[in-house]
C-alpha cells in the first residue's frame, strides 16, 4: 500500500498538521515540529502533544507514516567547532521533539563541508553527529535525505549515503529518504534509466534502508545540481516516472511526501497518484 501526503503547515501548533493533511486527502504527511529557520524554539506544550496525537488518531494517521523534517540551519558535518556544536544541539532537540510526539522518523539534510574539509572528513563528522544523537534518544530513526549536490552540500551520490550509514553504530535507527528532484538533478537519470538507477541504489545502499521519499518534479535539468521543485507532471521528470513509481512495490509502506511548490494542487496531485497506483 502507498502512503501519500505532503509537507503540510504546522502554523499555530503541531496539532494542526494532521488536520491540514486530512483536508488534502493524505494518509501520510510531513511537518516541521518547530520554526525551521530558527535555532531555538519554545518547547512543545503538553496540550500540543496531546492534541497532535488525538488528531492523528481521529484522522487515521499512523505515526510511522509521518516524516518530520528538521531545521534548515543544521549542518551535522560543519567544519567549525562552534557551528558543529550548535548544529548537534539543535538536532538533538529535533529528535527529542519527535520522541515527545511519538514519531518514528526524522528527516534531515546530511550536511555541508563549506569547502573547508574533505568530503570523507565531512561525511565522518555527519556519522559521528548521528551516533551522538542516537545515544541520547530512543525510538526515532535518523533519516538522511539525498541532496542535489548544490554548492558544498554532501549526500548527492549514493556512495556518500552508504559511507555515512557504514559509520553509524545502530543501523536499525538510520535510514534514507530519496527526493526524486534531488536524485534527478544530482545526475541519476530516473526518467530514462529507471531500473538502472534503482538497481544502483539497491547495490550501493540497499532498499532495506529506504524510510521515505519526497515526490517532486524538477524545474532544472538532469545533472544540474540545482534544487528547484516543480509540480508533478509540470517539470522535466514528467508523469510517466511517477506512474511507474506508484506501481513499484519497493515503494510500498513508506511515507511518500509531496514538496511541490503549488500547495493548491496537493489534493489533485495526491488523487492522481492514487489513481495510477
Amino acid at each position: 500500500m502507498k502512503y501519500i501526503g505532503a509537507h503540510v503547515s504546522a502554523s499555530g501548533g503541531v496539532e494542526f498538521a494532521p488536520i491540514n493533511a486530512h483536508e488534502i486527502g493524505a494518509n501520510a504527511f510531513a511537518l516541521f515540529t518547530k520554526n525551521q529557520r530558527q535555532w531555538v524554539s519554545k518547547p512543545l506544550t503538553e496540550e500540543s502533544i496531546s492534541l497532535f496525537k488525538e488528531n492523528c488518531e481521529k484522522y487515521g494517521f499512523q505515526l510511522e507514516y509521518i516524516l518530520p523534517h528538521d531545521s534548515y540551519l543544521i549542518n551535522l558535518g560543519h567544519p567549525d567547532e562552534e557551528g558543529l556544536a550548535k548544529s548537534r544541539a539543535a538536532f538533538l532537540d529535533e529528535m527529542q521533539r519527535c520522541e515527545e510526539l511519538g514519531l518514528k522518523l526524522l528527516n534531515f539534510h546530511p550536511g555541508s563541508s563549506l569547502n573547508k574539509i574533505s568530503v570523507e572528513d565531512c561525511l565522518s563528522l555527519i556519522a559521528e553527529s548521528i551516533n551522538i544523537t542516537l545515544e541520547k534518544t530512543k525510538g526515532v530513526t535518523a533519516v538522511i535525505e539525498n541532496t542535489a549536490g548544490q554548492g558544498s552540500n554532501l549526500g548527492s551520490e549514493f556512495w556518500q549515503l552508504k559511507y555515512i550509514i557504514d559509520r553509524v553504530n545502530d543501523k536499525s535507527r538510520v535510514g534514507i529518504c530519496l527526493d526524486t528532484c534531488h536524485t534527478y538533478t544530482a545526475g541519476y537519470d530516473i526518467v530514462n534509466e529507471y531500473d538502472k538507477v534503482f538497481d544502483e541504489f539497491e547495490k550501493e545502499v540497499g532498499f532495506n534502508y529506504l524510510r521515505g521519499m519526497h515526490l517532486n518534479d524538477s524545474k532544472k535539468a538532469l545533472g544540474s545540481h540545482v534544487d528547484r521543485h516543480d509540480s508533478i507532471g509540470e517539470g522535466l521528470i514528467g508523469k510517466a516516472f511517477f506512474e511507474r513509481l506508484m506501481k513499484d512495490p519497493r515503494f510500498d509502506n513508506i511515507p511518500l511526501i509531496l514538496e511541490t511548490p503549488d500547495e493548491s494542487k496537493w489534493a489533485e496531485e495526491i488523487a492522481w497518484l492514487r489513481s495510477v497506483e
